[in-house]
């Protein structure tokens, strides 16, 4: 063999396995501080994009279980607020089948119905002020409210909760009684005065004037001019309904027909019949209104019902997510996470080499210092 300076072959080669070594001993030192196996796609680029996916899909459903646990708030709300009007109905029940005993006098029916009516307000404002962050939920709105329970953007990944069919404004309408309902197609064009009275009742009429056209803007605003005057406000109450008809209310308990004047423009009669609530003048009249406030209580307990299977289906729906997010977790740490047992002993072993490797490449330049022997 002979001795050659110009290519010290034997260092370039401890050289070569130094770098490699070096290089693997940075890389565990990169794994073992992050605690992920895949850094940068290089490390393995089809791990990678498996685990970003894998990554997407628990991010999304982690929202998701968010999203279904607010679904469960909105009808938990809703179901609160239906369990106290539960317990209005039954005393508006309860009084119904007192004022049925002919023991009762005439002001004693009338101290019923002065309570029932109250109560019946009371209805009527669970129904118009019950709302989950300023959306409406017990005045029959008619859009489904739709929750995102998927991580994916298809159909299958939300739950529409229809709300439409529980209406408390309409049920506290329907047991006042003598409601009338309007036309306003247009609130801007309202103007002039509107009249009203109870049929064959010798009280004069309430008129209210509606001012002058482009006062209104909405129907709402209409409502509220009427409520605002006291003599209105006295015998008759004014709302909107789901269909933003204006609805004019008396508050008289009497089942007759309460007439309307209607201003020149902005308001037109659509055509309904004064709606008959309830009476407590006579046994009969008592018994009616039983069977009416028995139909009212049928229908919250099946909205109840309804809101109690929209819950279970939230709960089992958020119950699967975190099973997904579990096991799609798993997975993901599976390809991405570094095994930290595995790791360290790479890393173990790249420090040995690289130590052994830094010796003989020393070494392998010491080597060369033979040749100087030959030229003494």
């Amino acid at each position: 063999m002979g001795l050659r300076i110009n290519q010290n072959i034997a260092a370039q080669n401890a050289y070569r396995s130094l770098s490699v070594s070096d290089n693997q001993m940075s890389k565990s030192l990169e794994k073992l501080s992050s605690g992920f196996r895949i850094n940068r796609a290089a490390d393995d680029a089809a791990g990678m994009a498996i685990s970003e996916g894998l990554r997407s899909q628990v991010g999304g459903l982690k929202v998701a279980v968010r999203n279904a646990q607010d679904g469960v708030s909105v009808v938990q709300t809703a179901e609160g607020a239906l369990n106290e009007v539960h317990s209005i109905l039954q005393r508006m029940r309860d009084l119904g089948v007192q004022a049925g005993n002919d023991s009762n006098n005439d002001k004693a029916r009338a101290n019923i119905a002065t309570e029932v009516s109250s109560l019946n307000d009371e209805l009527k404002r669970i129904g118009d002020s019950t709302n989950f962050n300023g959306t409406k939920l017990l005045n029959g709105n008619a859009t489904p409210l739709k929750f995102q329970v998927g991580a994916d953007g298809d159909a299958n990944s939300q739950i529409a909760v229809d709300l439409s069919s529980i209406d408390v404004t309409d049920i506290a309408a329907k047991l006042g009684g003598n409601s009338k309902s309007f036309d306003v197609a247009t609130p801007t064009l309202v103007e002039g005065d509107m009249s009203f009275n109870i049929t064959g009742s010798t009280d004069p009429d309430v008129t209210v004037s509606l001012g002058a056209a482009g006062d209104h803007k909405t129907v709402q605003d209409v409502a509220d001019t009427l409520n605002n005057n006291s003599g209105f406000a006295e015998k008759f109450s004014a709302s909107v309904d789901k269909d933003n008809k204006l609805i004019v209310t008396s508050k008289t308990g009497d089942n007759a027909d309460v007439t309307f004047t209607l201003p020149t423009a902005g308001v037109a009669d659509d055509g309904v019949a004064a709606t008959p609530g309830m009476q407590f003048k006579t046994a009969a009249d008592a018994q009616a209104a039983v069977n009416l406030i028995d139909s009212k209580i049928e229908q919250v307990s099946t909205a109840r019902a309804k809101l109690g299977a929209y819950q279970n289906r939230f709960e089992h729906t958020i119950a699967n997510a975190n099973v997904a997010v579990e096991n799609l977790s798993a997975s993901e740490s599976r390809i991405r996470d570094t095994d930290m047992a595995q790791e360290m002993m790479s890393y173990t072993r790249s420090q040995i080499l690289t130590q052994a490797g830094t010796a003989m490449l020393s070494q392998a330049n010491q080597s060369q210092q033979g040749v100087l022997s030959l030229l003494r």
